[in-house]
């Protein structure tokens, strides 16, 4: 039975329809994770289910602990992960209350650290292709059946927060060509990479941020009335996800550790081996 862990974003604090419902606290070598993971059966389909800002949205996106997030579900034993992340529309097209299936990252996050291999061990994955492209296209696939508008494909530019953009940085980013602008797809793709998990992100456009002239400003109040709607749109996409996950054998993220190690064996101390012992499990990375 695969495992889908699910990292809810803003308005989205749980999962309905669970049965034998479980909440499981991890101890990770990162500290705690934003929250309890809610655990159960949805379809046949184990589900974990983190509320990324905890419940009651408490953390803010740059104190959130990603590191322990996808560690704590990788623990669990997780096989794929799916982030369900509220966005601002950085294309005309992109209407507020559409969905975007992301498939490129461009990260300006600055005070988070990106990276599992640290401390006297060092590693470089692939993340040319930061998504899993079968699992980003199931994921489109439910969100349609779930009644959703879906662009599929896309670039979301992860900026720091949490603060919204200034007018001059939002038409800067603009001119890039990306769709989509949030605080949390970074650096969790790229530890959900080092992790060796299949993941995609699910963007859910609440506003035009601050560029489209004439539309309001971003505001708070704008976007909470967006919000409920993109909740309960995204609540049934996952369960229309758990009929049809792909085989995680065939993602681009298994194996993607291989010839990432580049430390020698001799070198590496054993504070180090057990710190990393819940990712770097194999004879040859641990030997």
């Amino acid at each position: 039975m695969y495992k889908l862990g699910v990292i809810g974003g803003s308005g989205i604090y749980d999962i309905d329809g669970l049965s034998s419902r479980r909440e499981e606290r991890v101890v990770t070598p990162y500290g705690d994770p934003s929250d309890a993971i809610l655990c159960g059966t949805l379809r046949d389909t184990e589900l974990l289910f983190l509320p990324r800002h905890g419940r009651g949205h408490r953390i803010a996106p740059h104190e959130l602990n990603f590191r322990a997030n996808i560690c704590a579900l990788k623990m669990l034993g997780a096989t794929h992960v799916i982030s369900l992340s509220a966005v601002g529309s950085m294309k005309e097209e992109i209407v507020p209350g559409h969905f975007v299936a992301v498939d490129q990252f461009i990260d300006l996050s600055k005070r988070r650290v990106s990276t599992y291999f640290e401390e006297g061990m060092v590693g470089h994955v692939s993340l040319a292709d930061p998504v899993c492209g079968q699992l980003a296209a199931a994921l489109g696939d439910a969100a349609e059946r779930s009644g959703a508008t879906v662009h599929r494909g896309g670039t979301y530019v992860c900026m720091e927060g949490p603060q919204f953009s200034t007018r001059a940085e939002s038409q800067l980013y603009r001119s890039w060509g990306v769709s989509v602008i949030g605080m949390t797809a970074m650096p969790e793709a790229k530890l959900a990479r080092e992790a060796e998990l299949p993941y995609a992100t699910l963007a859910l456009a609440t506003d035009y941020d601050c560029w489209h002239e004439s539309e309001d400003d971003v505001s708070v109040e704008a976007i909470l009335a967006v919000l409920k709607g993109n909740a309960t749109l995204a609540k049934r996409t996952v369960v229309e996800l758990c009929t049809a996950l792909p085989d995680p054998k065939s993602s681009i993220a298994t194996g993607a550790l291989k010839y990432a190690m580049l430390t020698d064996q001799s070198a590496i101390s054993d504070e180090s081996r057990q710190r990393l012992s819940w990712l770097l499990q194999s004879e040859r990375l641990m030997a």
